[in-house]
């Protein structure tokens, strides 16, 4: 990953109208780190944003203004798909999905258009916190401060929570709660992650990647998934949703600027969204690079074989290196394709003119008799690679590549990779 890193890094860095924007998420804490040497060497330091705690980056993933409320409280529950471990739970997602739109009604409301977790938390949570943000509501109401669509939206809202949330049983709002704080407890447990994602509005250094795609900034989110696991993701999934969300606004604006997704561990942070986005963002010059350790990673997290293969067949470049997943076998040779190819078969037989039985050894024992052996070749349409040429055949430092030059898919081929801590430039 760090050459194909180093390569994007490297085009254009001199000229600022013909830059890359980049997303490159860090899975494992250390991706940062080469990043920073090669903005360094390229000069590009000044475009360089970093998502991390304790940094001077503040970001609100909710502040989205020009995203209706289903659009966020879609993207929470595509967040709490990664934290789901089967697809029985969707009942209880939907709804929290629909509470969370109606909080999200309310809070941009009642708090000038701006939305944080804590606030959701808060509405969600505390029973007399909605009570004040009612009242408050109902003075604004009364002052003419809301347009119509804002009535429109303030009435709806209100008899969602009047008329159908607090009228459930207690059983049923608890398990909603729950799915719910799932995510803000995240953000108002540590100090430290709520004012760094919870800040307020005039605090925020990062509010979405239209300056990132317009002036080819490189956005980095340098969080360890074990160390921050549910945070990591949390985030992760909601840079990657407003990155393609932009590119795809930029394609229908005809404002289209070449940029870049970059993803090592991509099961980690994979969702369901990128099959559609990788399958049209090749026409809003958007190139994806993500890394997996193997198929069968990515089908645990996706839950569903088919969301797999749709993914990897719209990835056209694909290398593989030595593996023993036996479902990742199986789908590169599916790929690969078959041709004919020449076996060769051998037997041997015995006859005999004279066969005698011996009561004695209890065997047959042939008299004048011959011996035959026998060669024969015939065609069979067979796997180009067989299974034991992914787990046997492929040293250290080398690859099974299936590559396009654009305007060829080329033959797959064995190469020798040439290791990036070998190369001189940096």
């Amino acid at each position: 990953m760090y050459p194909f890193t180093r390569q994007l890094l490297q085009y254009n860095h001199s000229n600022p109208d013909s830059k890359i924007g980049m997303l490159i998420l860090d899975v494992k804490g250390n991706y940062y780190n080469q990043v920073k040497k090669y903005v360094e060497n390229y000069n590009l330091s000044s475009d360089l944003i970093v998502i991390e705690l304790h940094s001077n980056v503040f970001y609100n993933p909710l502040h989205k203004p020009n995203l209706k409320p289903q659009v966020l409280a879609n993207r929470l529950k595509t967040i709490l798909l990664l934290f789901s471990e089967n697809n029985t739970e969707s009942y209880w997602l939907d709804k929290a999905e629909e509470v969370l739109c109606e909080c999200i009604k309310l809070c941009r409301l009642y708090n000038n258009g701006y939305v944080t977790f804590t606030e959701l938390h808060k509405l969600i949570t505390i029973p007399n916190y909605y009570k004040e943000k009612i009242e408050v509501l109902r003075n604004l109401f009364i002052s003419s401060k809301f347009n119509s669509k804002q009535i429109y939206e303030l009435n709806s809202s209100l008899e969602f929570f009047e008329k159908e949330f607090q009228n459930l049983d207690s059983r049923t709002k608890g398990i909603l709660i729950s799915e719910i704080t799932r995510i803000t407890n995240t953000f108002v447990s540590d100090y430290d992650v709520m004012n760094t994602f919870c800040s307020p509005k005039n605090k925020l250094t990062f509010t979405g990647f239209d300056e990132v795609l317009n002036s080819g900034k490189i956005v980095v989110l340098n969080m360890n998934i074990f160390e921050y696991n549910m945070l990591s993701k949390i985030i992760a999934t909601y840079l990657k949703l407003d990155f393609q969300t932009e590119v795809m606004s930029h394609l229908a604006n005809n404002n289209v600027h070449t940029s870049a997704f970059i993803c090592d561990e991509y099961d980690k942070f994979a969702s369901k969204t990128d099959t559609e986005f990788f399958s049209l963002s090749r026409e809003a010059k958007c190139i994806n690079i993500v890394s997996t350790q193997s198929y069968s990673s990515l089908k645990t997290t996706l839950k569903e074989e088919a969301i797999v293969k749709v993914i990897i067949q719209n990835l056209v470049n694909k290398i593989w290196f030595r593996t023993d997943d036996t479902f990742t076998i199986e789908e590169a040779q599916k790929q690969l394709g078959k041709e004919d190819k020449e076996k060769i078969s051998k037997s041997i037989s015995e006859s005999a003119k004279e066969t005698n039985f011996s009561y004695i050894t209890n065997t047959l024992n042939s008299q004048n008799s011959n011996i035959s052996e026998t060669f024969s070749t015939y065609m069979q349409n067979d796997f180009i690679f067989e299974s034991n040429f992914f787990t046997r055949n492929l040293e250290t430092f080398t690859a099974l590549t299936f590559l396009s030059d654009g305007n060829l898919i080329l033959p797959p081929k064995k190469l020798k990779m040439f290791p990036h801590f070998k190369y001189n430039g940096l």
